[in-house]
């Protein structure tokens, strides 16, 4: 007969036939007959003799079947399965509260006796110690961390409980008066241990579900068909796009997708313009061009929002060496594999050739590549340009911070020359207004100074390119923060402006800020592009769900982090960094969501450096998980409008984050209409926002001479200005000249290659800063000799000397 007791199962007969000493049988002489049956049927099975002195030499295992705890000889008893170790630090204990006392009263002690507390920790602590349970437990995935906190978790939960089920009492008490072997604990050890670590009982189906290995087969109706890969390959201004979307304005049905909203706009206003009916799908904003509101053959989206089940006779996929992208490279590789198009062109670098043409080979479709070459000549200029008053109608400085940007633009005024500015921050209907600023031949604006953020979506009219900088802070596929020169791809986008074929600068120019930076950026622009190794995937809404099923008490940041350790990918593919949707689900871990909501909130694109921002995405969800409609007058207090021009550059930074949290809004409306209803006022919201900023920035030099007067803006010695350029404005403050002073002292002085040197060089560390940290190791290392104790030899005397006497250094 087998009866089961919770994860214990009992084989009654076998245990009827083991001897027992006398003092066991003493507490059924007292019992009734039913009381005595219920007990008998609740003993606990002898499980101890895997490990027992004297038995046989082969390892035993034990093993959950068919709701039977077993055990067999083996060789090998790795659970894995020849899968890779998964990274227990990940592993996050549940806590398993002790058990009071039991309705039905302590049938082990009534059996047997209560348990002596002292002589149960000296049972438990002498099990801690045996070699071959930790042996055991590292073979059912319990390494030594994992062992060890299963083992106080264990234990507190053996001494805390007022009474404890009746087959671990038993075998206690067995074990106490030498009846049992205190290996036989290892079933209720790991029987606890899988409830503070739910993922040691469902490792298997952990790893199915997480198994990234066969991308293309996600997508059936793609599969279904046969597509015509072609793959338009070349540098910046070369054609490439235009002969893509050509083909994309004369199909029958066609979808573009791009990775930037100005883009998508780009193409939706394109498409229009030439009378092809075309609407507008980006993560904040529908717009469908038919009065009926019957959506139109032709779609512009950006990448993410495109749909795989809608099908299409073109579809072009912009930039298509995004794949490679860290964070948001998924998007590219699900466009690719699984697009329902006829014809699917890719735009994009010859890097990304390679890995298309593999991803393609496992889908069976064959790639066409089609170069280019530029259309226009660019040269890399034999000199720096040293100074700002040697600029010309025409330049771009790029910087990689704002307050380069602010200082750039600050000296720049001070020549009696106007500014245009783009950075990334800036809303779309700002960027927009600063190129269209620089490029009208009328106005006085000839320069412009501007991030990165120039390289795509927007079509400037550029005859020079001047880095203020190579160096840019950027994360990599890990979520690390990593300081180093661009790169060849970064390099190759950004010069690529200067002299495009539709402006009224047919040559384009690059060239550095100082004449050190100026022989790394030809390394840079004469490297060889590296090709694209692997492409981004990232875990779908479904997948994760699977996973919160088998571990329900998980925090979906934790869940996050155990199905990128369990996950499997092909050598082609990595999984995306993760970063930014864990620090949006530990922001509202809190608030009680279900998990495919919460996934959503999660998956909204956030400033994270923005702490408004991130406070609004946690009101937000509050608010939602009240069942209280976010409405248009609730949001108009929220952000206490109406909203006032800046006065200086806090002013402007605030109004950028206010856009954003309407940007927020916007997203979620598009996922929780009923939640989130008021769109329309709210994009109206957004669009005078949008005029308040443009107001802002047109000024931007007056705002930033009111922060320097406010002192929230030290710009005097920042990068841009450094080794005295020429006309630079002048200040009377004594810290300034001090400072440089000091700054050219350091320039000169250093060697090229000492640190200081190169912080000072990429503006990472001012010349007043470097004095400051001068002072602040003075003063510690005075304090260090006097704490020091009194030396009465030659070496004491000499500190001595030097300390009481500051020349005799």
């Amino acid at each position: 007969m087998r009866v089961l007791l919770g994860p214990v199962a009992e084989d009654c007969v076998t245990v009827a036939r083991t001897p027992r000493p006398r003092w066991w049988w003493g507490p059924f002489e007292a019992m009734s007959l039913p009381r005595y049956a219920l007990c008998w049927a609740r003993l606990p099975a002898r499980v101890g003799s895997a490990l027992r002195p004297g038995r046989e030499p082969g390892p035993r295992t034990w093993g959950w079947s068919g709701g039977i705890w077993s055990s067999s000889s083996s060789s090998s008893s790795s659970s894995s399965g020849g899968a890779k170790a998964p990274n227990t630090s990940l592993y996050v204990p549940l806590p398993v509260k002790p058990l009071g006392p039991s309705a039905t009263g302590d049938v082990g002690a009534e059996l047997t006796r209560p348990l002596n507390k002292a002589e149960v920790r000296k049972i438990l602590d002498k099990f801690y110690k045996r070699k071959e349970i930790q042996k055991l437990g590292t073979d059912y995935g319990l390494d030594a961390r994992l062992f060890h906190q299963a083992f106080i978790g264990f234990r507190n939960f053996i001494l805390q409980s007022q009474s404890l089920d009746v087959d671990i009492h038993i075998t206690l008490n067995d074990i106490s008066f030498g009846a049992a072997h205190v290996d036989d604990l290892f079933p209720f050890f790991m029987r606890h241990a899988k409830q503070m670590f739910p993922m040691l009982a469902c490792k298997d189906d952990l790893r199915k579900i997480s198994d990234l290995r066969l991308p293309p087969n996600w997508y059936p109706e793609a599969r279904s068909i046969q597509r015509k890969i072609i793959f338009h390959s070349g540098p910046t201004n070369s054609g490439k796009t235009y002969h893509a979307i050509q083909r994309y304005l004369a199909a029958k049905s066609g979808v573009y997708c791009g990775p930037l909203k100005l883009l998508a706009h780009e193409i939706f206003e394109k498409s229009n313009n030439a009378g092809v009916l075309c609407d507008l799908v980006t993560g904040e904003e529908r717009v469908v061009t038919d009065p009926d509101g019957k959506p139109a053959a032709h779609v512009a989206c950006t990448v993410e929002m495109c749909s795989v089940n809608s099908p299409y006779e073109v579809a072009v996929i912009d930039e298509i060496q995004m794949i490679k992208d860290p964070a948001r490279g998924w998007a590219w590789t699900r466009a690719l594999l699984g697009l329902c198009a006829k014809e699917i062109h890719l735009c994009g670098e010859a890097a990304a050739i390679d890995i298309v043409t593999e991803l393609m080979y496992t889908t069976g479709e064959e790639v066409e590549v089609r170069k280019y070459e530029r259309l226009t000549p660019i040269t890399v200029l034999n000199h720096a340009l040293e100074s700002l008053d040697n600029l010309r109608p025409g330049d771009c400085i790029v910087c990689f911070s704002k307050n380069d940007i602010y200082t750039v633009s600050r000296q720049i005024e001070a020549r009696g020359l106007q500014s245009a500015v783009i950075y990334g921050s800036l809303p779309p209907g700002t960027k927009l207004a600063q190129a269209k600023k620089f490029n009208d031949p009328d106005d006085p604006c000839k320069i412009l100074v501007a991030t990165d953020a120039i390289g795509m979506g927007l079509n400037l009219s550029i005859k020079r390119i001047i880095f203020n900088s190579l160096i840019k802070p950027s994360i990599n596929e890990k979520g690390e923060k990593e300081i180093e020169p661009i790169s060849t791809s970064q390099a190759l986008q950004i010069s690529g402006r200067a002299g495009r074929f539709s402006s009224k600068f047919k040559e384009g120019e690059v060239t550095t800020m100082y004449p050190e930076d100026l022989k790394l950026l030809k390394e840079i622009l004469n490297r060889p592009v590296e090709p694209i190794e692997a492409a981004g995937l990232h875990p779908t809404a479904d997948q994760i769900e699977m996973f919160a099923y088998h571990l329900p008490d998980t925090t979906l940041a934790n869940l996050i982090d155990i199905f990128v350790d369990f996950s499997q990918v092909d050598g082609q593919y990595f999984v995306c960094n993760m970063d930014d949707f864990k620090f949006s689900a530990d922001l509202i871990q809190h608030i009680p969501l279900s998990l495919r909501v919460r996934y959503v909130f999660c998956t909204a694109p956030i400033n994270k450096k923005q702490p408004f921002v991130c406070s609004s995405l946690l009101q937000f969800a509050r608010q939602y998980s009240r069942n209280e409609p976010l409405t248009f007058s609730w949001l108009r207090r929220y952000a206490r409008w109406p909203l006032q021009p800046p006065k200086n550059i806090k002013d402007l930074v605030e109004l950028e984050a206010i856009h954003d949290v309407l940007d927020l809004y916007l997203w979620l409306s598009y996922r929780f209409v009923d939640m989130f209803p008021d769109t329309i006022l709210v994009r109206e919201l957004q669009k005078e926002l949008d005029g308040i900023i443009q107001k802002g920035v047109h000024s931007i030099t007056k705002l930033i001479r009111m922060s320097e007067s406010q002192r929230m803006l030290n710009l005097n010695t920042s990068p841009a200005g450094k080794q005295g350029l020429p006309g630079a404005a002048k200040s009377t403050s004594p810290d300034t000249a001090e400072a440089q002073a000091l700054e050219a002292a350091v320039v000169e002085g250093l060697a090229s290659k000492s640190l200081a040197s190169r912080l000072v060089r990429q503006g990472r560390l001012t010349p007043y800063m470097l004095k400051q940290l001068r002072k602040e190791w003075l003063k510690q290392q005075s304090e260090e000799e006097q704490d020091r104790p009194q030396d009465s030899g030659p070496k004491g005397r000499l500190r001595s000397r030097r300390r009481n006497d500051p020349e005799a250094n």
